[in-house]
């Protein structure tokens, strides 16, 4: 298995060594020759505008959906954006995922906040068993979900933050910014 991972802006370097810790091997995708011999795609954070418009300029935008109708996607943060059908924006979106995102939803950079979250898919994937602690930087939300997407997790008043449609995943906040990986690993999964 090789895992790409969307490298145009954004914080790609920690998706890449929380594969790297779990010895799998990864490749920085910026062109769409990048991927070739990729087994799924990460889509990092960052900052979604800048990189609907980078995959626009480097003719990556039907790449991308090609790669996505037949491998594994996973969108965090800026990445779910730019997987979203909806961004409620004029902005580049690929989208894929039957869903309405809202960007910052929850406020400015100020605002930002670490949670723990219930996400009953991960017991597939334990040990550790438990909740996941959660990192939102500047976060979207996904408002509205379609009738093949599956919510994945939710903050305590409901909203969704983490949702799955068939081999598509897309969370809210940055699971590479903490030592747990079993998001990395449930991807995994999704990819065989």
């Amino acid at each position: 298995m090789r895992i790409g991972i969307l490298a145009l802006q954004g914080d790609f370097i920690e998706h890449q060594q929380t594969y790297e810790s779990l010895s799998i091997p990864t490749k920085q995708v910026r062109l769409a020759a990048d991927l070739a011999g990729i087994d799924g795609l990460v889509i990092p954070g960052g900052e979604s505008t800048t990189i609907g418009k980078l995959a626009v300029d480097f003719g990556l935008m039907e790449p991308l959906r090609t790669f996505a109708h037949s491998h594994a996607v996973w969108g965090t943060c800026a990445g779910s954006i730019f997987l979203s059908k909806d961004a409620r924006r004029a902005q580049p979106l690929l989208g894929l995922m039957d869903i309405r995102v809202e960007r910052n939803a929850f406020g400015r950079q100020v605002d930002s906040f670490e949670t723990t979250l219930n996400i009953p898919a991960l017991q597939a994937v334990a040990p550790p068993n438990g909740p996941f602690h959660a990192v939102f930087i500047r976060a979207p939300l996904i408002e509205e979900t379609g009738p093949q997407v599956k919510v994945l997790a939710t903050l305590e008043n409901g909203a969704v933050v983490a949702a799955q449609e068939n081999q598509w995943l897309a969370t809210s906040f940055h699971p590479e910014l903490t030592n747990d990986n079993r998001l990395h690993r449930y991807f995994m999964e999704l990819i065989k």
